[in-house]
């Protein structure tokens, strides 16, 4: 993650509507996460994605089926009383 001249993070970037390829701070501000949030799931293989250039890519429609895959998985947080 790189700094601002002041020291400060950079905030998550807003996805442009119809790009298919997003870049790491993209799909933070997509997921609502913070960016090295998605950066330690995505070296852990949690998210798909492929390093491109040295720079992480992530195809929006391979993103939305992961995400429908995760929400439809049985949470270990949920209390069930």
């Amino acid at each position: 993650m790189k700094l601002k001249r002041n020291g400060s993070k950079r905030a998550p970037a807003p996805v442009a509507p119809g790009r298919q390829v997003m870049t790491l701070r993209e799909v933070a501000g997509y997921l609502g996460l913070h960016v090295m949030t998605v950066y330690k799931l995505t070296r852990e293989g949690r998210i798909p994605s492929a390093k491109i250039g040295g720079q992480w890519r992530f195809k929006r429609d391979v993103l939305e089926g992961w995400l429908d895959a995760q929400m439809r998985q049985p949470s270990d947080h949920v209390s069930h009383t």
